[in-house]
């Protein structure tokens, strides 16, 4: 091995970031020289292609007569029904397309995300659907360069200028939510949110905090309580919420699970929904129209989303481009038998009659 020539372990494994930090040049130029654009300088090119070569980086090949072969679908994790109804959609314009559908759970670990890298590579993927996850920036670029397109359902953080979005109208839920306890007559609404890191769940509050406005009222943080979307969060939250001195009458949980978790730490304590407090989900899983009792929830399409990722991923595969770069489909109130008005007698602003 000569002096400054990579070892056989690091050969193939260096980042496309790496070679164009070495080169000095941009990842975008990386990219075109990789892809075999000719608006590249010749001496850059060969820089670049020198670099390629010694770290044997190839670009993944496309399998022969197909252009989108497979579609990934990546989570952070897969233990909510939620995935499931993503996965549906996805499954269903892919199966109608002849595509597969490979999913994955990285589970937000940075291990995980380099070695999902690592298969796609070896595979022939058409495109990748990544849902609710923050990809770093190095793992963003490979998938720039290596061609493979790039589309985000619900985003983590800050929408990827470059990949085009998926999402749903969750301030207009949240306020939606909102506005029918307060038109039952509630005062005291209380939320369990979503983890702050997620753009759904800081529309999802905004929502909220929108119908109070609206209605006269002034945001009790008190009544803000953090969760997760998972139901042991929406228990510990509902937990909080009944231990303060003047408990809410009606809550609004940021997701399904939750408020099923809510329910339940209610008729672990005695109380009965509605009757003692009303309760608001966000998603309309399946299930929920079988609880006791059926929630009123805010539905959010999410096998419609799953559709439209997938429908977009080969869109881009076949080099089309998308109508819009950012895609916001409605959400609607399902109204069930888990709210009501405020019982007569009941705590915060319910026993002084009304309004403040």
């Amino acid at each position: 091995m000569t002096a400054g020539e990579p070892d056989a372990a690091s050969r193939g494994r260096v980042t496309i970031t790496e070679i164009a930090r070495q080169a000095g040049v941009s990842v975008p130029t990386v990219s075109r020289v990789v892809n075999g654009r000719s608006d590249v300088s010749p001496h850059t090119r060969a820089r670049v292609e020198e670099l390629l070569q010694r770290y044997g980086y190839r670009k993944r090949p496309a399998a022969p007569g197909t252009r989108a072969p497979l579609l990934d679908l990546v989570f952070n994790d897969l233990d909510s029904p939620w995935a499931v109804e993503i996965i549906r959609g996805v499954e269903e314009v892919a199966h109608a397309e002849g595509v597969g559908t490979v999913v994955s759970a990285i589970h937000g670990r940075s291990g995980d995300a380099r070695e999902w890298m690592r298969n796609l590579r070896a595979r022939a993927s058409g495109g990748v659907i990544l849902v609710t996850s923050a990809l770093d920036m190095v793992l963003h670029d490979e998938l720039r360069v290596l061609g493979v397109p790039l589309v985000i359902v619900d985003p983590a953080g800050s929408p990827a200028l470059d990949a085009p979005t998926i999402g749903a109208a969750n301030w207009s839920g949240g306020l939606a939510a909102t506005e029918h306890l307060l038109s039952l007559g509630h005062r005291r609404i209380g939320l369990i949110a979503g983890p702050p890191r997620l753009l759904c769940s800081r529309a999802r509050l905004d929502g909220y905090r929108a119908a109070l406005e609206g209605a006269g009222l002034a945001l009790d943080e008190a009544l803000v309580v953090p969760g997760d979307f998972h139901a042991e969060s929406g228990f510990a939250g509902c937990e909080k919420l009944l231990g303060l001195p003047e408990p809410p009458t009606a809550l609004f949980a940021a997701s399904d699970q939750m408020a099923l978790g809510a329910i339940e730490a209610l008729r672990r304590r005695g109380l009965r929904v509605p009757e003692d407090m009303s309760v608001v989900g966000f998603d309309d899983l399946p299930e929920v129209r079988w609880s006791a009792p059926p929630l009123t929830t805010v539905r959010q399409p999410l096998a419609e989303m799953g559709k439209l990722a997938a429908r977009t991923a080969l869109e881009l595969a076949r080099d089309e481009r998308p109508a819009s770069p950012r895609v916001e489909l409605g959400t609607e109130l399902v109204i069930r038998s888990s709210t009501a008005p405020p019982a007569t007698g009941a705590g915060g602003d319910a026993r002084r009659g009304g309004r403040t």
